[in-house]
């Protein structure tokens, strides 16, 4: 079976070492080109540097809030898509993130093989 996101540029943002190495063990298995981050300051540079397809994107982390990330990284023709992860629950938070153009808003704890299937979905529109 092909690897279901075969070269595409990933920015990978959570604050817990343990979640980033899991999600980049298996965005990688499947073909993902990534690149980590653990605050949102070092997110923002990130995507800066490597132009993205897909943005990985812890909403509570140090330094600069996902929200702040997300403010900064979208709004352009070629903003990356965003999958913005949180264990927060609340339709406030969910509407706010929309409203900054996330692409998915998904919440925490997420099976993995999720992940894959949401992050193919949006590569694959990206390729459209």
């Amino acid at each position: 079976m092909l690897p279901r996101l075969n070269n595409i540029k990933m920015v990978l943002v959570d604050d817990d070492k343990d979640v980033l190495e899991a999600m980049n063990t298996v965005l990688s298995a499947e073909g993902a080109i990534t690149r980590c981050a653990s605050d949102g300051n070092e997110a923002v540079t990130a995507v800066q540097e490597t132009s993205p397809d897909i943005v990985v994107l812890d909403m509570m982390l140090p330094g600069k809030s996902g929200f702040l990330v997300l403010e900064k990284i979208k709004g352009t023709p070629t903003s990356p898509a965003v999958i913005m992860l949180t264990a927060n629950e609340g339709k406030r938070h969910q509407a706010y993130a929309t409203s900054l153009g996330v692409d998915r808003y998904l919440l925490k704890p997420i099976p993995l093989d999720q992940l894959i299937t949401v992050a193919a979905e949006l590569a694959q529109a990206r390729t459209r």
